[in-house]
């Protein structure tokens, strides 16, 4: 339950939960970073190039769930396909993953604490992640999951703040027109280069499109190797896992798409202004790069109160996503280190300990290991460039792991590092070619990354097939994964007085309710698979290529268009991720309000018992209570 959270969460939750594990500091810091470098094309290539991630996940959930109904981690699916030394290959890759992405979420958030309160960042580094640690100790992936959506809906009310403000009431802006107004200006006095007519305005952007080919390769890495994503697969009811995953990826998509055409752009409509901190120097690179963007253009909006909201949004970013990478770490810990090379006979309250420890001992590792990054100048921007040359080799073999049976051991092992070997040669040459050395500047140049980032996602498209073929295809039969056995709650409820059988995810279901739950999941899978490539289609070449193509320059009316869009579609995600949740989940909210309400009032007395609910998090569906017997 720790971990699982039952296997029963609702889609609405699974959602909101996608939503807020995808929102990281860089998702609104470095979104606006590149609105102000590139202009409108940045916001849409960063959200158009990290939803298709999602997006075509909610494939990978499908056959998780059909495949190994009772995984933990993905991990422990590749153990039981290829044994241990692939194990141990695909765990040091998660763990790359969460590492880097908690980076992120450190150095970003502390830069942005630093910059609007003068916090050290090593003491900001350090206090961030005290609250999460604890909630997500205590509560397991059910406090993530409630967390998620508290923290989401936090995030969607203010980045709609920042939109109204800035397109509609500010004294200074106000309206897209005068925004249009000045970016017009701004491309006058300093033209990008390589945009069409050295505009702002266009989706034609010579950097924004290599900016988009590292930005797709690097979130697959994020997506597909990060255990995080898998446990919430995992944790969903398996009829939702695919309605919850699409729903979170294109409500997610509004997130970075308005906050950087609303933050990145005003930064630049503002920058000549005496309101702009700063003025009348333009911000410089390594500020930009740090993801002070968007702290900056809520100062220059709101003064001291955007100042305060910027602060609440990116606790809300960091935080949440944070809780997520914790309970990845400590799973991969607990299930694919500990139980199975340490204590393989470990009882519940063994692992439940160990997930505990682990919670608090990544936490603060990554405190100090953020701090250094800090002291050694390496920011956000860089480490968010960096994550595809470092983790993306191992998102092909993990994929056909579960979707294809002839990928045999060797093509599985290999791949991986033989292709983070390739992208390391093709990063650090092409920085060394063009920069004459290697430094911070020269290694966090767009194409070298861009060569890193393209080679450890490609490379495999050729080491896979050669080693499969020559030395002989699998033809896997699926049966081991089915094997994987339950984390052992058995102890733990004894101690509590609980019946397993009355809890979500643990009653032994017939013959026939697992036909018909394989059946609607071979169901979903098709449609999934379906669904993913008209979106991908759809977000990456119908809608953007046109744009880019005809070197098109906004017109008032268009940028107008483009804006109201974005704030529709911010409002459509308010409704998926806020309130559907709130709908789903209203028979379980009413009868515990109710049952709160008698016992405060006294109108019945309490009794010991415990709630299990189906669903655990989110449901309709009626209550099981257990009532406990007193303790001798």
């Amino acid at each position: 339950m720790f971990s699982t959270a039952g296997r029963t969460v609702k889609s609405g939750l699974v959602a909101s939960a996608v939503v807020s594990s995808w929102t990281w500091a860089a998702t609104l810091l470095q979104s606006s970073a590149v609105a102000y470098n590139y202009g409108v094309s940045g916001p849409f290539w960063y959200a158009s190039g990290a939803t298709v991630q999602i997006i075509l996940f909610a494939t990978i959930a499908i056959e998780l769930k059909r495949r190994a109904p009772n995984a933990h981690t993905f991990l422990e699916v590749i153990r039981a396909r290829y044994g241990a030394v692939t194990h141990i290959v695909f765990m040091v890759f998660g763990l790359f993953t969460n590492i880097l992405v908690t980076s992120m979420l450190l150095t970003g958030g502390s830069a942005v604490v630093t910059s609007l309160t003068g916090v050290p960042t090593a003491a900001a580094c350090f206090l961030l992640p005290v609250g999460v640690v604890l909630y997500t100790m205590f509560g397991g992936i059910k406090a993530t999951f409630l967390t998620d959506y508290a923290h989401t809906v936090v995030i969607l009310v203010i980045l709609l703040m920042f939109a109204f403000v800035t397109y509609a009431t500010n004294v200074h802006l106000g309206s897209p027109s005068k925004v249009f107004d000045l970016l017009v200006e701004a491309a006058k006095s300093h033209p990008v280069e390589g945009n069409a007519g050295g505009s702002y305005l266009t989706m034609r952007s010579k950097e924004g499109a290599i900016f988009f080919v590292i930005n797709i390769v690097g979130n697959f890495g994020t997506v597909f190797c990060d255990n995080g994503y898998y446990n919430k697969a995992i944790a969903a009811s398996p009829v939702d896992a695919l309605p919850g995953y699409i729903m979170g990826g294109l409500s997610w998509f509004a997130i970075p798409w308005l906050a950087a055409t609303t933050m990145g752009l005003a930064a630049l409509a503002l920058e000549t202004n005496p309101v702009f901190p700063g003025f009348p120097l333009r911000m410089d690179p390594a500020d930009v790069s740090a993801g002070l963007v968007l702290p900056t253009a809520a100062v220059a909006l709101m003064g001291s109160g955007g100042a305060v909201a910027t602060l609440l949004l990116v606790f809300m970013a960091v935080t949440s996503a944070m809780s997520a990478e914790l309970i990845a770490v400590s799973s991969i810990f607990t299930y694919d280190l500990y139980q199975t090379y340490i204590n393989p006979k470990a009882t519940g309250k063994q692992l439940i300990y160990m997930s505990h420890t682990m919670v608090v001992g990544f936490a603060l590792a990554m405190a100090a290991w953020s701090t250094a990054l800090h002291y050694i100048g390496i920011s956000m921007g860089y480490l968010y460039l960096l994550m595809g040359v470092i983790i993306s080799s191992a998102v092909l073999p993990a994929t056909l792991t579960l979707m294809w049976s002839k990928q045999n051991w060797w093509a599985a092992t290999l791949s991986p590092p033989l292709g983070f070997a390739c992208s390391l040669v093709a990063w650090l040459v092409t920085a060394k070619k063009q920069g004459g050395e290697l430094t911070v500047a020269t290694t966090g140049a767009n194409n070298p990354m861009l060569a890193g980032n393209v080679v450890a996602l490609l490379s495999p498209l050729i080491f896979v097939p050669v080693l499969t073929y020559a030395l002989g295809p699998q033809n896997y039969d699926w049966v081991s994964m089915k094997a994987i056995r339950k984390g052992d709650d058995h102890d733990l409820a004894i101690a509590a007085n609980i019946d397993l059988e009355l809890v979500p995810g643990e009653r032994s279901n017939s013959v026939i309710a697992e036909e018909e739950e394989q059946a609607k999941l071979l169901k979903a899978s098709k449609i999934a698979r379906y669904m993913t490539v008209f979106m991908t289609l759809v977000l990456l070449i119908l809608w953007p290529m046109p744009m880019y193509g005809s070197g098109y320059v906004f017109s008032k009316k268009f940028f107008t268009g483009w804006v109201v869009v974005g704030i529709l579609w911010m409002f459509c995600s308010a409704f998926c991720v806020g309130l559907y949740p709130l709908w789903e989940g209203r028979g379980t909210s009413v009868r515990t309000f109710k049952s709160i309400f008698l016992d405060v009032t006294g109108r019945r007395k309490p009794t010991r018992q415990t709630m299990v609910t189906e669903g655990t998090v989110g449901d309709s569906t009626p209550t099981d209570t257990v009532s406990e017997k007193p303790k001798e």
